[in-house]
């Protein structure tokens, strides 16, 4: 294992590796269990990040890479809410008008910019770019496994070196660290063919064993140490590249997990009301419905027809395992004022988090719900995570251990700096996930080369 070396300060970096390793947390990090980590990112190199509200993937991944927070650039959960088609969607793959520090960088400051396995990457000016985008019919069912990359035939060459990207071990009930060593192995060929300035890179696979087992098993551990391990062969390779000395390795975590032991069915106590309308297949009926929760684990945003306010509200409120509705006061000063918002928005007590179905009965769930389905179902589904007994994925809510949503301290994530050309932090106070992007383009010396918002940033503490 390669030591590193952390001065004190540095005036820019000539390169930066982004390592986004979901779910970790700076207790997370000892010279036993995670050598490599500790040996890079020693205590007084890592800190918390606090993340934005909601702490899930999309808002918190934007925020990340935009120094901005949901209320501003609007990703309010992992999935979209179409309000004229009424539609709800999630981990749709375009862009769409998201520029983020990589797309900015190489098109303001001409740098070579890189990003692997972040949501949103089609159509993504950066230079380097990796995403899974199987080819699948009109069912969603694979065809055939595919990525769409930049440069156009990258995902050939990756496939010829490395295989198909794994993508039934990035999600569903076979997840496991394939993903992550699939996307390393990525990485270091984007290293060794395009040396990219900025390199972000998705390191996945804590997350699976953050839901399924939750954050204080012992699964979790033992993933943590499968970590270690992957980002030590990593960083390895790293240090034997040429510009090693002027690297500056940073590592995200975009949330830590909360314990969970109850799950929460908002759209059973919609339907209850009168509020919700399913069709003959099983399905909701979103245009016939007057309120519909679009869950995403620990938050839910609830859109309502105008005269269905009032009936919403006191079906709601009646729901255990609800710490807060968020209406519009309180949606201001969490930052999620936002017209992509629900008209309400449930917040999850730490123990608790928010499952999609609207039925009782199994016989009358929509087809795809005992199916690897993520963008036909209109709600994130942890389930997804185990094998079912009449299907592909479980309908059993009471199996998932672990979820995130919540912005509270015992569950924040990280941030640290290491390698050769780091500067040193000062202190230990919470970072805040607005801070990531502007300090990256510090580190790179791009202050007045880019435009809003990544001038003048600073380290917000406290």
């Amino acid at each position: 294992m390669t030591e590193p070396t952390i001065p004190a300060a540095t005036d820019s970096a000539g390169r930066v590796i982004v390592l986004d390793v979901v779910g970790l947390q700076p207790q997370h990090v000892d010279a036993d269990r995670t050598p490599t980590l500790e040996s890079f990112f020693p205590a007084e190199s890592m800190t918390d990040l606090r993340p934005p509200f909601p702490a899930v993937t999309v808002p918190v991944q934007t925020t990340l890479a935009t120094g901005r927070g949901p209320g501003e650039h609007g990703d309010v959960s992992s999935g979209e809410y179409d309000r004229e088609r009424d539609a709800a969607e999630f981990w749709e793959r375009d862009r769409g008008d998201r520029d983020r520090l990589w797309e900015t960088a190489s098109d303001e400051a001409g740098l070579t910019t890189g990003v692997l396995n972040f949501q949103h990457l089609i159509g993504t000016s950066a230079d380097v770019a990796v995403t899974p985008s199987p080819i699948e019919d009109e069912n969603n069912d694979i065809l055939e496994m595919n990525c769409w990359t930049n440069p156009d035939g990258f995902y050939d060459d990756l496939r010829a070196e490395l295989g198909h990207f794994p993508l039934h071990n990035y999600w569903g009930p076979g997840a496991n660290e394939a993903g992550s060593r699939w996307i390393l192995s990525a990485a270091r060929e984007a290293i060794d063919r395009f040396d990219t300035d900025l390199l972000w890179v998705y390191v996945p696979h804590l997350d699976y064993v953050g839901q399924s087992d939750g954050p204080g098993s012992d699964a979790f551990a033992e993933e943590t140490e499968v970590v270690d391990g992957l980002l030590d062969e990593f960083l390895e390779f790293l240090s034997e590249t040429d510009r090693w000395d002027e690297t500056v390795l940073a590592l995200v975590s975009e949330y830590g997990f909360h314990g969970v032991d109850q799950p929460v069915f908002p759209n059973r106590a919609l339907r209850d009301a009168g509020l919700l309308e399913t069709a003959g297949d099983g399905d909701v009926d979103l245009a016939a419905s007057g309120a519909f929760a679009m869950v995403d684990h620990q938050i839910a945003h609830v859109y309502v027809d105008e005269g269905a306010i009032e009936a919403a509200r006191d079906a709601l409120e009646e729901l255990e395992g609800i710490d807060s509705v968020l209406e519009e006061a309180s949606k201001a000063e969490r930052g999620i004022d936002h017209p992509n918002a629900g008209e309400f928005v449930l917040v999850a007590a730490p123990n608790a988090w928010f499952q999609y179905y609207w039925w009782d009965d199994r016989a009358n769930a929509p087809p795809y719900a005992t199916e690897m389905d993520i963008h036909a179902k209109p709600g994130f589904d942890p389930c997804e995570l185990f094998f079912g007994d009449d299907g592909l994925v479980s309908l059993d809510a009471s199996k998932v251990s672990g979820s995130h949503g919540r912005v509270d301290e015992s569950a924040y994530g990280c941030f640290g700096l290491g390698g050769p050309a780091a500067p040193a932090l000062e202190g230990n106070d919470p970072v805040d996930a607005i801070d990531v992007a502007p300090t990256i383009a510090d580190l790179l010396a791009l202050e007045g080369e880019l435009s809003m918002p990544f001038e003048g940033s600073s380290l917000r503490r406290g």
